[in-house]
């Protein structure tokens, strides 16, 4: 007898089926992958990523999982709704659903809350004995053992990278603006043979697809001995090249930043978020030392470590004089990309509470959520300020010749540090890496946020005139 058919989708999309836009990202996010390994095999189980494909509602499956951060909550509403009206049962799970599982209440046939780990089996199973109940709640914060390796080989073959995993979940650091602070969970970490498993498991795949990974922690240096154990295992594996998120304090112990390069990190992300110090600490991100950038991007850069800095404007203490000044300071402290944002006070958050309880939001539809609208009123700057800078400081930082001189100082760093190793490999590898980003950058610029920039200036122009924004709804969850 055939299974029945489970369809897992990850959203992406913000604006819903009408304006699409498919990123082209270099990886599939984890939580599609890992939720498909759990699934018991009394289903048969695909994985879509609106990222990179378009949903197909005459599908043949008779489940649908969906997995969303806030953002995405509206249109995974519409979803649910044209997949229930196809008569297909619908499970949410993810971010925004174990944040605020009432808010979708009635609009999915089941909504998982927390991790999946604990309970994803028991809903599968339900849901082939039609006996599905209209919540599951997980076990908070669990011991992270026994997790599967992540289903690599139902990723779609446009991701160059198919190997995701994570080490650790949660974070020691209580940003304001960090989901991670809505339901602060403690710091916990996998077993280092797990991970290692993980990394390996991947004979499904072509080879190159075998040879780098992403390791997807919200801080992989949480717990430093931890860290150190991990790195030293992945040494003695034979990837390529490994991509990982950490603070930028992680970079004082000269041991953690030997071990990157035993084990053939590739690239960093980082989050360096300000130049401005004042507006580090009005987001609690006091780990963060300005006069400390220079000296740790370039550490990395003489090991042949390309780093990928998240930055963001319309921070508290924020100024025009700082947005003019921003260019020349990035190109001072040299990251090799950067990903920009708006400053998003997320439902839940420490800074959206504070943004609320000062009057200050002034656009509560969670599609404009995203890093790419403004939707609320910045201390320091105008409306119109932040668009200019979210607008210039990327155009600048992303013109070809700009991406051509942080290359040329990268290799320059690298190949006369006396740390550089591994060089004839990694040299291809990291221009293929940092020629990827900055093109996907570019074409993010263009076809995603100008088109919303357009519409948020003159949504300000209306606001600021006192008159309401056509565009503003109410809570749409």
């Amino acid at each position: 007898m055939d299974r029945p058919k489970l369809q897992i989708i990850v959203l992406f999309q913000n604006l819903g089926d009408e304006h699409p836009y498919f990123a082209r990202n270099p990886a599939p996010p984890l939580s599609g992958l890992l939720l498909a390994a759990l699934t018991p095999p009394v289903v048969e189980v695909e994985v879509l990523h609106e990222m990179v494909r378009p949903i197909d509602y005459g599908c043949d499956a008779d489940f649908i999982a969906l997995s969303f951060m806030d953002y995405c909550a509206p249109h995974a509403i519409e979803v649910a709704r044209r997949f229930r009206r196809l008569g297909k049962k619908v499970v949410a799970g993810g971010r925004y659903a174990s944040t605020f599982p009432e808010a979708l209440a009635g609009h999915f046939d089941s909504v998982v809350v927390g991790e999946a780990e604990g309970v994803w089996p028991r809903v599968v199973r339900d849901l082939v004995a039609n006996r599905l109940a209209p919540r599951y709640d997980a076990p908070f914060a669990p011991a992270l053992d026994d997790i599967p390796p992540p289903r690599y080989d139902l990723a779609e073959p446009s991701f160059a990278i198919a190997v995701v995993t994570e080490a650790t979940r949660g974070c020691p650091f209580r940003c304001s603006y960090c989901q991670l602070n809505i339901r602060p969970a403690p710091f916990r970490k996998r077993p280092v043979a797990d991970v290692v498993r993980d990394l390996t498991a991947t004979s499904a795949l072509p080879y190159h697809k075998r040879k780098m990974a992403m390791i997807y922690d919200n801080n992989f240096g949480g717990d430093m001995r931890h860290a150190k154990d991990l790195l030293r295992a992945i040494a003695k594996t034979d990837l390529w090249g490994v991509g990982l998120q950490f603070t930028l304090g992680c970079l004082d112990d000269p041991e953690f930043v030997d071990l990157l390069v035993d084990a053939r990190c590739t690239m960093a992300f980082l989050g360096l978020e300000s130049l401005n110090e004042a507006s580090l600490t009005s987001v609690r991100k006091h780990h963060n030392l300005v006069r400390k950038y220079r000296e740790q991007f370039g550490m990395l850069k003489d090991r042949g470590i390309l780093t990928f800095a998240g930055f963001m404007v319309a921070l508290d203490e924020d100024t025009p004089a700082y947005y003019r000044e921003a260019p020349a300071k990035l190109e001072a402290v040299d990251p090799s990309a950067i990903l920009t944002s708006i400053a998003i006070p997320i439902p839940g958050t420490p800074l959206h509470t504070e943004a609320v309880a000062a009057g200050r939001v002034v656009d509560t539809d969670l599609r404009h959520y995203e890093g790419d609208h403004l939707v609320f009123q910045p201390r320091g700057v105008s409306a119109a300020d932040v668009f200019d800078a979210y607008q210039r400081i990327p155009a600048a930082f992303y013109a070809w010749p700009a991406v051509f001189r942080r290359w040329w100082r990268l290799m320059r760093a690298y190949w006369t540090s006396g740390h550089g190793r591994h060089r004839l490999l990694r040299t291809p590898l990291l221009t293929a890496i940092l020629w990827q980003l900055s093109r996907f950058q570019r074409v993010h610029a263009r076809r995603k946020v100008a088109p919303v920039l357009v519409l948020e200036r003159a949504k300000w122009r209306r606001l600021e005139a006192g008159r309401r924004p056509v565009d503003r709804v109410a809570e749409a969850v």
